[in-house]
């Protein structure tokens, strides 16, 4: 059988997935290339959201299909860090779409709901008939954010009133819940609210004029005496320490996201260097530009690596915070490296969307961010190999 990545994969990472898994892979790409690819300058331009495609990938059943599910009812560390890896060396921003939905509103409500909740939520959200985000980050508050919680909820009844404001919540503009975090009033204890997106109070607003991410919809939320159920508050959260929890899961992700968005960027850039020429041959024969190209996939080879080691500790139950947090902010520091050596080997028409390096490039600095910053994921391992805290005095 064919390498799934024969570009990019020059190890054969890949090569450990099941045929299964390897199989629905191929499909996904089938969708993407055949469905998102042409119509990506476009969106990207106009900053619009491929939304239409939630439905050709809701039907893929990439999240809940019984052959690549385990004795866990999930699918294996390894096939959900390649799928982020698939759509990320296309578009991240696709990604987040899919997977804002399937993996950050999903695990927000299987982790934090209780059993009654799970099993009445569970499969509406995969199979997109129940659609949400998640809204911890606030206009002053991202990474200091779970001392800084300023969004309050104040139990009235039956019923929790929500007063704050919450920014960068990607899909909320397509969503029919929004997962709030707010401060409760009287323990001061972190919770969390399914708040439909339509509630009186609610106001979303999106945030133009972006330079990356552009096919995500990011919205500005305003809460203003907003009203949730009792039953729609999410019965196991209780404090900051389980959004830890939930993080612990998610943040491998950003690994992956990040490999695959090299892969893209690298894959890219040796198609424009192996058909433009100049001097009468390719330009991906001159020794400058062949030394980039292998600067590049020695990133993506090791960033894969790197991912590929963390999905089998996470399998294996043995993965720590620090694991995470160095994986995120080591590959995506080969991200930034990595998208520009592609700029500079495409030349001036690097900055054109056509060509594909200019997305990977402005869409790295979103992923270099988001999911704690580097700084922050340092303080992470710097706290493990030291056994001394630097994020307090």
């Amino acid at each position: 059988m064919t390498a799934l990545y024969p570009v990019s994969d020059l190890y054969g990472f890949a090569d450990v997935l099941t045929e299964a898994e390897t199989d629905k892979l191929r499909r996904l790409r089938e969708v993407l290339e055949s469905q998102l690819v042409p119509i990506l300058p476009d969106h990207w331009e106009r900053a619009a959201s491929p939304v239409h495609l939630r439905g050709p990938l809701r039907d893929l059943r990439l999240v809940d299909d019984p052959a690549l599910l385990g004795p866990d009812g999930r699918c294996r560390e390894l096939y959900t860090g390649f799928r982020n890896f698939e759509f990320s060396r296309i578009d991240v921003s696709t990604g987040m779409l899919f997977h804002g939905q399937t993996a950050m509103f999903r695990e927000l409500v299987r982790q934090g709901g209780s059993a009654e909740q799970v099993a009445r939520w569970d499969q509406p959200i995969v199979s997109f008939e129940m659609t949400g985000c998640f809204a911890l980050t606030e206009p002053d508050h991202g990474s200091d954010v779970a001392r800084g919680l300023e969004t309050t909820a104040r139990r009235e009844g039956d019923e929790w009133i929500l007063d704050g404001r919450k920014r960068w919540i990607g899909n909320a503009a397509h969503s029919e819940f929004v997962g709030v975090f707010a401060r409760d009033v009287a323990d001061q204890q972190v919770k969390v609210f399914l708040a439909r997106t339509d509630a009186p109070g609610l106001t979303l607003t999106t945030i133009e004029r972006k330079a990356a991410l552009r096919l995500v919809t990011n919205s500005d939320i305003e809460l203003d005496a907003v009203r949730v159920p009792e039953t729609h508050r999410l019965q196991r959260v209780t404090s900051f320490a389980d959004v830890s929890a939930l993080f612990r899961t998610l943040r491998p992700d950003v690994a992956w996201i990040a490999a695959g968005a090299q892969a893209g960027a690298y894959e890219a850039a040796l198609r424009y260097t192996l058909s433009r020429e100049q001097f009468g041959r390719p330009i991906a024969g001159f020794q400058l530009v062949q030394d980039k190209l292998v600067r590049m996939l020695g990133n993506v080879t090791a960033s894969l690596g790197m991912a590929v080691q963390l999905a089998h500790r996470r399998q294996a139950g043995v993965s720590t915070d620090e694991d995470s947090a160095l994986a995120k902010l080591w590959i995506a520091d080969r991200l930034r490296e990595t998208v520009a050596w592609a700029r500079e080997v495409v030349g001036g028409n690097g900055i054109l969307i056509d060509y594909d390096v200019a997305r990977f490039f402005t869409d790295a600095e979103a992923v270099y961010t988001y999911e704690g910053t580097r700084e922050m994921n340092t303080l992470i391992v710097g706290r493990a190999v030291t056994g001394l805290s630097a994020f307090t005095r």
